[in-house]
């Protein structure tokens, strides 16, 4: 029996910032997202970022004056709002290190099947750079494939 699904798969992933150019600005060159649309909406703007992978879930800036930095509280620590998925966790903390970017130290679970760290965008949203052996492979969208001259 083929039968519709209610929902497909998540779509997007909402953060706020009182700075849209700035965290614009700051999620592209720090994070590799690439702004795919800025629009206003019911009083303020919205920026629609996407990640490399043709599967991935759009990231949605949302601009508000209401400073509120994400964070989940658990078991009374901070907890990330999102994770984003690395192909090379070492190569990626190096670089955001290197960058001179706020970051925790490198943590591994298990032994060794999944890899992860904490970080704060411009804003102090907490996320989290993520790998692990269940990771699924995707391809790269043609726009973010550089041009070899």
């Amino acid at each position: 029996m083929n039968q519709e699904l209610a929902f497909s798969r998540i779509g997007y992933v909402y953060v706020p910032t009182t700075q849209i150019d700035e965290s614009i600005a700051w999620y592209t060159e720090n994070l590799e997202f690439k702004l795919m649309n800025k629009f206003q909406d019911r009083g303020s703007f919205i920026a629609v970022l996407h990640h490399p992978h043709q599967n991935s879930i759009a990231l949605l800036l949302i601009e508000t004056r209401d400073k509120q930095s994400l964070e989940i509280i658990r078991n009374g620590k901070p907890y990330p709002i999102m994770a984003i998925n690395c192909p090379d966790i070492e190569y990626t903390h190096k670089s955001m290190k290197d960058k001179g970017l706020e970051i925790e130290d490198l943590h591994t679970l298990g032994a060794g099947e999944a890899k992860y760290f904490y970080f704060r965008d411009n804003e102090g949203n907490l996320l989290e750079a993520a790998w692990s052996i269940w990771d699924p492979k995707d391809e790269v969208k043609e726009e973010f494939v550089k041009q070899e001259s």
